[in-house]
């Protein structure tokens, strides 16, 4: 369950805090208050995309924050699955912070991708947007809203299937291979025996191409590492009264004298002949290191065409060693197919018959199970159509077969329907207006919220394009989601919001010279009175009032399932 949805410097609102509880949650509002704001801020917060306008103008960046309880075991085991790790409290605090150009997600304050949010949080909340339900005239939609429906049915079925498209693309990629007649194999085997025989003539070495680089580097400029080490020793040169090692002796010596008055300068006495030690060491080192250098042009050139070799190699067949041998046992196990060049393409030919037979199997036993389950479906959502004042409605699911599989097997289906007696059944799109739409997508969600487990349902203005009594059928629709489910509703229709077992107002208004939305959770009263604002309008007479304390008392009686 969501238990609160916090908002700061997101758009116009500058701090927001909603507190939730179980059932039916209410937002209205004035149009352009800022109701669907708090909806994209959730959205936000889940990991949805967002424009890069959502930081309130003066502030530096946007907060939106969700704090779940989750109380389901299948829920946390799936998340801890993920890496999520719940409070003790089985808490999930889900917030995601906006700044210019960047946001950064977290969970229980760990930093975590867009893409893991958005995982993590689908096992707990659904989002109905104003226009989702556009999407029912694709018929691509249809058939996920059946495979939602035979979630646990299916899932294992469909997974299996997944398992042999994966196998049946990779094998039909492979028969693509083998195409080549007898003259181009032979010409391509050459060419393969010739770049792995230039490869292992060449006896290439880890390392060796960065050890023979330095080793060059060094040879090349060895004069001036001469000249340059010459110089550094004669700065250290003990007989040059200004050297830094003479000056170093000569403190040392200064030093000893004074320590005899003074016992505590005997530290200092032992580092400047430890400095005094080192410097000499070093200066013999250079010493061994200037008499030990040398020049011998032949190594030169050997290293200077080993060198150009390698890199010749790497140059043609990849930038390193690594890439290289990867690349020389790439063409050797293209040399072993094409030298078992019919034995293997039988093989694969075998081999991808005996997966499109797997998929055939699987296909048709994924389809029976959607046709069969497809009767069960159109059923229920008629019946809650018929709720929802469709009276004389009828739906049907049309299948066809696909020329090719595909990861989700090989149907393609399509809701029809027929919504006044002696009309035939059409596709959706072809009958179905805007508030219709809605309405049937509010029916589908309702079916599915009997079978699915997500505990929190957002409705964002489900009453588009409806009134009267159909209203009031939505409504009572809600309300019995509202039993199974925490729903969160935004609505203009004050037959829907008299459901709410919470009530937030959503209001805009001005502070400190700028314009901001204000959220504020209503008491029995102050409901009443946004009620019969939403009867009224503008003036909320005697009559109105009474006629939303009548419509909060049926409401009331209705959720009692009286």
């Amino acid at each position: 369950m969501l238990l609160t949805i916090h908002v700061k410097n997101f758009a116009l609102i500058d701090e927001a805090e909603l507190n939730l509880g179980e059932g039916v949650q209410i937002l209205t509002g004035e149009t352009g208050a800022g109701k669907s704001i708090l909806i994209d801020a959730v959205t936000a917060a889940l990991g949805g995309k967002m424009g890069r306008d959502v930081v309130r103008s003066g502030a530096d960046s946007a907060l939106a924050e969700l704090v779940f309880a989750v109380e389901e075991e299948d829920k946390r085991q799936a998340l801890s699955q993920m890496g999520v790790e719940l409070e003790e409290d089985g808490q999930l605090i889900v917030s995601r912070r906006i700044n210019a150009g960047r946001s950064v997600c977290r969970l229980n304050g760990e930093i975590v991708p867009q893409s893991m949010a958005r995982r993590a949080t689908e096992l707990l909340i659904d989002i109905h947007g104003q226009h989702e339900h556009q999407s029912l005239l694709k018929k691509a939609k249809h058939l996920e809203i059946l495979d939602e429906y035979i979630r646990e049915q299916a899932g294992g079925l469909k997974e299996e299937l997944k398992k042999n498209y994966d196998r049946y693309r990779a094998l039909k990629k492979a028969m693509a291979e083998f195409l080549l007649d007898e003259e181009s194999r032979l010409r391509e085997m050459d060419f393969c025996r010739y770049e792995i025989q230039e490869i292992d003539n060449a006896r290439l070495k880890p390392g060796e191409e960065e050890e023979l680089a330095a080793a060059y580097r060094r040879m090349a400029n060895s004069r001036r590492i001469v000249e340059g080490m010459n110089r550094i020793y004669q700065l250290l040169d003990t007989e040059a009264d200004d050297s830094g090692l003479a000056r170093i002796g000569a403190a040392a010596r200064e030093m000893t004298s004074l320590v005899e008055y003074d016992g505590e300068l005997s530290g200092m006495q032992e580092q400047l002949f430890s400095i005094d030690s080192l410097m000499e060491d070093l200066r013999r080192e250079i010493s061994d290191y200037i008499e030990g250098m040398s020049f011998d042009a032949e190594q030169y050139r050997q290293v200077e065409e080993r060198l150009d070799r390698i890199r010749g190699l790497q140059a043609k067949y990849g930038a390193d060693y690594e890439a290289v041998m990867a690349y020389r046992q790439e063409r050797q196990e293209r040399l072993e197919t094409l030298e078992q060049y019919n034995e293997r393409r039988d093989q694969t030919k075998a081999d991808y018959e005996a997966v499109c037979g797997r998929l055939e199997k699987l296909c048709a036993e994924l389809s029976q199970l959607r046709q069969k389950e497809a009767v069960r479906l159109t059923e229920a959502i008629r019946r809650a159509l018929v709720d929802l004042n469709f009276l004389d409605v009828q739906v049907e699911m049309e299948f066809s077969r696909l020329p090719e599989f595909h990861e989700d097997g090989w149907d393609e289906a399509e809701f029809l329907i027929s919504m006044n007696p002696g009309e035939k059944m059409r596709p959706l799109s072809q009958v179905a207006s805007g508030g219709e739409l809605s309405r049937i997508m509010l029916a589908i969600k309702s079916v599915l919220a009997d079978t699915d487990d997500i505990p929190t349902l957002i409705f964002d203005e489900i009453d588009t394009g409806i009134s009267g009594r159909t209203a009031q059928k939505v409504a009572e629709k809600l309300s019995a989601i509202g039993r199974r489910h925490q729903v969160l509703c935004i609505t203009h229709l004050a037959q829907i919001a008299a459901m709410a077992d919470r009530h937030f107002l959503i209001e805009k208004g001005v502070e400190g010279g700028k314009t901001c939305t204000m959220v504020r959770c209503l008491d029995e009263k102050a409901s009443i009175e946004e009620l019969a604002r939403l009867i009224g309008g503008a003036q909320m007479t005697e009559t109105t009032y009474r006629h939303a304390q009548e419509m909060k008392e049926l409401a009331a009686q209705i959720k009692n399932g009286k």
